[in-house]
Parts: structure tokens; C-alpha cells; sequence
């Protein structure tokens, strides 16, 4: 396994009542796979249509994916990992495996071969499998997630001077003023000349895999799905 992503706290649980969308980030990890960001996962979304009869997932990947030249790895499976349970029942796993050829072609399994789309997914359109329960994009796309990168470092370069000096709770969180913390979430929303936040990702591309999936092949276990992601290295 060349690496494994854990998204959103572990899981993104998304419950099939309400329609809300649950996402995360985590651009650029460590070393190892920084030698070949197309395995190294920038986000993960999932979200469901406003009928609840179809499940979205998406997964980027390849931070600063160059247009011209950024490819999918042919290496690895690009797997989306999810769970479906009543409130208090046991998971029923379902995996969405995606994996790449050499023409960049992907092929999709969502829980079993019997539900499968292939072909080349890089048109905006996408491609469907058979039966229309699977469709699926794969391609260069703007990285949509916000950070305010001059913020972010203020604040960090406040909380490490401070560090000495910090007091904590009964739950290990570290305690300060109000007016410290209002101040230290003032700086989170401005430039470094006082201005306004700066998005740092705003010209740079990564690649997405984009799902849609009937809802009724994730969720054999129960009406609640969580979701997570992972690049694992084939063999």
C-alpha cells in the first residue's frame, strides 16, 4: 500500500435524511508520497442529490497538478471506502475501487463487478456504466478548496511564541482570552498587509474523480453512509 488518506476526522458520515454535503482537505502529506502526488489525496467530498436517489463522491488528488502533463497513477487504486448501518446496527462495507490503464482510461467497480463503468471519463460529460447506476468523471480540474495561506501563518507563528506560556483544560485543549482567540480568528481572514484573505489555491489545478452512484448500491446495511478515501498501491 503506497498510502492511505484519512479523511474528514476518520469518515465523513453523511446521513441519507437530510441532503448535506461533507467535505475535508488535506493537501500535501509526507515525503513518500510526495514522490508521486498522484497517489497524495487534496480533498474528499460527499454529498446526495435532492431526491436522496443518487450519491455524489469526489476525491482529488496531485497538489499543483500541472494541465498538460498530470496523470492519474497507473500504480495505484483510487478507492472510495463506505459504510452503511442503521443508527445502531452493524456496518455494511462497500468499496467504490477506481483504477487507470496507460491511455488514462479509468474502470470503476462499486461493490462488485456486476456494477461497473470503464472508458475514458475525461470529458465533462463523463461516461455511464450499462445500466445507469454508475457514472463517473476523471480529469484536470481547479482546486475549489479556500485557504487563506498568510492568515493560517500568522496565527501559527502567534500560537508558537506563545506556546510557553499556554494553560490548558480538563480536556487538554489550550485556554486563552476571548479578545487572544477573537484576535488570533481576526488574523485567519486577512492577507498579511491587514487586507482581505488571499485564496492560496486559486491557480492551481489538481485531479478529480467524480461519482455518481445509486444510492441503493451503497446502502445495503442501512440508510447511514460514511465515507472516507484512499490511494493503495496495486499488488
Amino acid at each position: 500500500m503506497n498510502r492511505t488518506s484519512w479523511i474528514a476526522a476518520l469518515g465523513l458520515a453523511v446521513s441519507l435524511l437530510p441532503a448535506a454535503p461533507a467535505l475535508a482537505a488535506d493537501h500535501l502529506d509526507g515525503a513518500s508520497v510526495k514522490q508521486d502526488p498522484s497517489t497524495d489525496i487534496n480533498d474528499v467530498y460527499s454529498w446526495m442529490s435532492t431526491d436522496r436517489t443518487k450519491v455524489y463522491l469526489a476525491m482529488t488528488v496531485f497538489p499543483a497538478a500541472d494541465k498538460a502533463t498530470a496523470k492519474f497513477s497507473t500504480a495505484a487504486y483510487y478507492v472510495f471506502h463506505t459504510a452503511s448501518r442503521t443508527g445502531t446496527g452493524a456496518a455494511t462495507p462497500t468499496d467504490v475501487v477506481c483504477g487507470f490503464d496507460a491511455a488514462q482510461k479509468i474502470s470503476c467497480w462499486v461493490g462488485s463487478a456486476t456494477n461497473f463503468v470503464s472508458g475514458d471519463a475525461s470529458n465533462t460529460a463523463g461516461i455511464s456504466s450499462a445500466d445507469g447506476k454508475v457514472k463517473v468523471f476523471a480529469g484536470v480540474r481547479k482546486d475549489h478548496f479556500f485557504f487563506n495561506l498568510d492568515g493560517y501563518n500568522q496565527v501559527r507563528a502567534n500560537v508558537k511564541a506563545a506556546a510557553a506560556a499556554l494553560t490548558f483544560n480538563a480536556n487538554g485543549c489550550p485556554t486563552a482570552p476571548v479578545a487572544a482567540l477573537n484576535a488570533q480568528r481576526t488574523l485567519l481572514g486577512q492577507s498579511a498587509a491587514g487586507g482581505a484573505a488571499t485564496d492560496f489555491f486559486a491557480n492551481l489545478n489538481t485531479l478529480a474523480i467524480v461519482l455518481e452512484v445509486d444510492t441503493a448500491l451503497l446502502t445495503p446495511g442501512g440508510t447511514l453512509l460514511s465515507v472516507y478515501a484512499a490511494t493503495h498501491r496495486k499488488g
